[in-house]
């Protein structure tokens, strides 16, 4: 065991509750299961966390990577860590010394890995006991692509917010459904905001909570090109859909979706951000793009595909292909359906796939992904070709299964592939 918990010492990871965005990367990324959250906060299980540090890289704002040397029997207990509006301060050498921790037992602690106790053992333990799933999450990349631009992130703080102004937001699916999907245009006036193709920003709703603190931000991918959704103005785009029942069908009103979609042209919001440092497009003009996605995943789609589209109006676009795989419930659901139309044949191969159709039989991306398995094919082989996958979790694994079974189909080794669209940037799955 380790000296430090013989010492009853340990480095117990907490999230910054003010920091952090509760955009859920952490808990989906963890595999071992020792991060949950409620409404308020997002908290590490001290008795599960086995220090692997999976969930550190992936997180946009960095509010994950929070140490503190803890007496054993006195970490913070999940209970605790729920009420929390900021985190405790570090321990005094003296405090320490007075829960009986020696300065070399807490320099020890501090210095390392944060310990596996005991009822951590058992809990790997249980987890490498049982036949492992398919993982499609490590698959995932967590650096962008080589050639990506540099991306700046958390310019504005969740405490210091910069403001900016509706310009535009209209309907982007088809008028008379149940179902909206909104196109939000947001310009910051004189305020320096870049982004890129990928990144994300937070929008902060106003008003306070069941409890009377003050509503934290809500992230939106950005669905504009890094040179704005209006070319040449400092401003971005959003898509947002509408909620109004939860995962089980039962109604329910998204705090922040409803206060965006019913936003008028003039009207100022609370902006953080932006984040995202690792979904990012390549900047090699002949890099092959290849864009899977579901409802409003298609945000940063659609700014990829918009920055490719003034480069190729512009003579700078030299061949690279772009294929998009793009599925909703219906045709009238599906976000720039009207748009995508438009959009030459020559410059993006476009996949459409619909699961409730009256009528007709439920297809998904992963379907259409099978019905091209030789272009598919074809791009894994080459080292110039990127995957982003962004929308629903549900959708990860069946398209990383897909991805998978179309390589091994064409003779490949996936090991070999999913590792290298891994380690070079080029297999991102961005899902919620």
């Amino acid at each position: 065991m380790d000296m430090a918990v013989e010492a009853g010492v340990i480095k117990q990871h907490l999230i910054d509750p003010e920091i952090c965005i509760r955009c859920n990367t952490c808990e989906a990324t963890c595999p071992v299961n020792a991060i949950t959250h409620d409404d308020n906060n997002y908290v590490v299980r001290a008795d599960v966390c086995n220090g692997c540090m999976a969930c550190i890289s992936p997180c946009p704002t960095g509010s994950i990577d929070n140490w503190r040397t803890m007496p054993l029997v006195r970490a913070y207990t999940i209970e605790e860590q729920l009420t929390w509006e900021s985190l405790p301060a570090e321990l005094s050498p003296e405090e320490l010394e007075a829960a009986g921790v020696s300065a070399e037992a807490a320099g020890d602690a501090a210095a390392a890995v944060p310990a596996q106790t005991q009822a951590q053992a058992q809990a790997q333990a249980a987890v490498e006991s049982v036949e492992p799933a398919f993982n499609s999450a490590q698959y995932g990349a967590s650096v962008p692509p080589w050639s990506a631009a540099h991306a700046y992130t958390n310019l504005f703080a969740p405490k210091a917010p910069t403001t900016a102004t509706v310009v535009g937001n209209f309907n982007c699916t088809e008028a008379g459904f149940d179902s909206e999907t909104h196109h939000i245009v947001l310009d910051f006036g004189a305020v320096p905001f870049p982004v890129l193709e990928g990144q994300s920003i937070g929008i902060v709703p106003p008003g306070v909570d069941a409890i009377g603190k003050r509503h934290h931000a809500r992230q939106y991918s950005v669905a504009s090109p890094r040179n704005g959704e209006r070319p040449g103005y400092n401003n971005v785009s959003l898509t947002v859909k509408r909620v109004t029942e939860d995962h089980q069908g039962d109604p329910v009103r998204g705090v922040c979706s409803n206060y965006v979609c019913d936003l008028k042209v003039g009207d100022t919001v609370q902006v953080v951000g932006p984040f995202g440092s690792s979904f990012l497009m390549p900047n090699h003009p002949r890099s092959h793009i290849v864009m899977i996605c579901t409802g409003t995943g298609s945000a940063p789609m659609r700014a990829m595909t918009e920055w490719r589209r003034r480069l190729r109006k512009s003579g700078k676009f030299e061949g690279g292909k772009l294929m998009l795989f793009f599925g909703a419930r219906t045709q009238q659901e599906l976000p720039y359906f009207g748009p995508l139309q438009s959009l030459p044949k020559d410059f993006i191969d476009i996949n459409l796939a619909f699961s409730r159709t009256p009528g007709s039989p439920k297809r998904y991306v992963q379907d259409l992904m099978r019905e091209r398995a030789a272009d598919l094919a074809a791009l894994l082989k080459d080292g110039a070709s990127h995957f982003y996958v962004c929308g629903l979790k549900s959708m990860e694994e069946g398209v990383v299964l897909a991805l998978r079974d179309v390589a091994k189909e064409a003779g490949l080794d996936w090991d070999t592939v999913g590792a290298a669209l891994k380690r070079e940037g080029r297999l991102h799955l961005e899902t919620y």
